[in-house]
């Protein structure tokens, strides 16, 4: 990556941050790739982006909204601009073979945890997890603490006994064959209109803010009728 001056100042998290907002986005996580060893980057800092509350209207009013993979193509647009304005490089967690490691740079962005049922559990946005993009800084600049303390530590797991036919689960995680046999069924359009039961179990999820609808697309590309 070419190295881009970057400002000197203690806010440069927080300048970041305001432009990451005003794109419809929030920052799910940030690190410095040399002091957690994350895989792919040797140094720097890295901002996780993910889908706040207002990208779901943001993405409907965009130009991409009346094409094929609306979401991606809006991610790679708007992150990419982004990324050029702010001086850092832009990765995304599609458009692969080969694919960044996100569920590594979560990880180890001290935010994002492995849940009862092995799916990623978010501090704020519980497991309504949705990573755009991220953007990686030629500096090491300041970014804020975390408690890197899972919030599954104190909870009930939910999430392990929501799911109508056990697909997410304590066990083998992740059951896709049972999941999408479900989806098919008259009763599991509840999942398909409004999202996955185990997911929106999690009391932190409402921190996601997410739009039925949103929900309802995700479904749809993940389960097409």
């Amino acid at each position: 990556m070419t190295k881009q001056p970057s400002p000197s100042s203690a806010d440069h998290y927080d300048r970041v941050e305001s432009a990451i907002r005003q794109a419809g986005l929030i920052v799910m996580g940030a690190l410095h790739p040399r002091l957690t060893g994350a895989k792919q980057l040797d140094g720097g800092t890295l901002i996780l982006l993910g889908a706040g509350p207002d990208f779901w209207p943001m993405l409907k009013a965009a130009p991409e909204w009346s094409g094929d993979h609306p979401v991606d193509r809006w991610s790679t647009r708007v992150i990419g601009q982004m990324a050029r304005d702010l001086g850092a490089e832009a990765h995304f967690p599609f458009g692969g073979p080969p694919y960044a490691p996100f569920i590594d740079w979560a990880l180890k962005s001290g935010r994002t945890f492995s849940s009862p049922v092995g799916a990623l559990v978010h501090d704020s946005v519980g497991m309504m997890i949705s990573y755009r993009g991220a953007l990686h800084f030629y500096d090491e600049f300041d970014i804020p603490e975390v408690s890197g303390v899972s919030p599954c530590t104190t909870c009930p797991a939910p999430c392990t006994q929501t799911c109508p036919v056990g697909a997410l689960n304590s066990d083998s995680f992740y059951d896709v064959e049972a999941c999408h046999g479900h989806l098919s069924t008259p009763e599991g359009q509840t999942c398909m209109t409004g999202g996955c039961l185990a997911r929106l179990s999690c009391p932190l999820s409402a921190g996601a803010g997410r739009d039925p609808e949103q929900s309802a697309h995700h479904m749809r590309a993940f389960h097409p009728s």
